[in-house]
């Protein structure tokens, strides 16, 4: 169990830069942070591993207090591991040598296996050989991963994990690791800009703005908040009716409406295109089987079921 009690963090002279955080993750579930840039995700890993000294309010891991640099030699909390957007990668080490020089010699027969299957996880066996500095920024990610898992953790935070790494090779990568997780009741912890990325994997999500909790709780029910438009707009376009927020799925045409909008651009998005429309003053987005051309207007209503 990860357990969050209302820590507050700032550089020295700085303004805050984390307000009263407090959640609980229980052990084995995966969340997802959730925030526009400079939000405050990175500095929450980094007070949950233990790299900064929080003001005020505790981390709790596994009943055990989680203390910053101020109170231990070598930062970070040895149950965890802590993936920031550097890599932390020996460039003139090989793939193979960064992902083992955290595993022990006793036993080289067991080092090589554990090294092939990590990197079979992220799909990279076939670089094991080739020094780091020659990989590209996805392979450099993927290579992390692995190495942040060489030592079981029981938790792993992982700060935009997949940014660098290929559209095509994404989805496998997260079916893969987050199932590996799973099945070794590994807690996670990923900071995401990519609401598509909280909803594949995520049990729990955690909005923030403004270094702030703003929502808390299961996937599903964060996603379907129809009240807040900062936090619809995390998982993609949205648009204002009547009080509530519309997903494009949630919007349909009609015949007759006193729902009119007016369209402006269509998007191919492979098996039906994105609509963009304006209704007054405000976007409206749906999606429709056919390109619908700027210009048109049309007639819109709800569709919640």
């Amino acid at each position: 169990m990860l357990e969050v009690k209302n820590i507050s963090f700032a550089y020295q002279g700085q303004p805050p830069i984390l307000q009263n955080i407090s959640f609980k993750l229980p052990q084995g579930e995966h969340l997802a942070l959730m925030g526009e840039s400079g939000c405050g995700k990175s500095s929450l890993l980094k007070a949950l591993y233990g790299l900064v000294d929080v003001q005020a309010g505790e981390v709790h891991f596994q009943q055990q207090r989680v203390w910053g640099p101020s109170r231990q030699l070598v930062p970070g909390f040895k149950a965890m591991k802590y993936l920031a957007q550097d890599f932390g990668l020996g460039p003139y080490h090989t793939v193979a040598e960064n992902v083992g020089k955290f595993l022990s010699n006793l036993d080289l027969g067991y080092k090589k296996s554990r090294v092939m299957e990590l990197l079979s996880l992220v799909g990279m066996e076939r670089f094991a050989p080739l020094k780091a500095l020659n990989l590209s920024g996805g392979e450099k990610q993927r290579v992390a991963l692995a190495m942040a898992l060489a030592q079981e953790p029981q938790l792993l935070l992982l700060d935009e994990p997949f940014s660098q790494v290929d559209h095509f090779r994404k989805h496998d990568l997260q079916r893969k690791l987050f199932s590996y997780l799973k099945a070794q009741n590994i807690s996670c912890v990923v900071a995401t800009h990519d609401g598509r990325d909280a909803l594949a994997f995520a049990d729990k999500t955690l909005i923030m703005r403004q270094g702030e909790v703003l929502l808390f709780g299961d996937t599903l029910a964060v996603y379907n908040q129809d009240t807040d438009f900062y936090t619809a707009s995390l998982f993609g376009e949205v648009s204002k009716h009547n009080g509530k927020l519309l997903k494009p799925h949630q919007i349909r045409l009609t015949d007759i409406s006193s729902w009119e909008a007016t369209v402006q651009h269509y998007y191919f998005l492979g098996n039906q295109y994105l609509i963009e429309s304006t209704s007054g003053e405000e976007k409206v987005f749906f999606y429709h089987k056919s390109p619908i051309n700027g210009g048109e207007k049309v007639c819109l209503t709800p569709c919640l079921s």
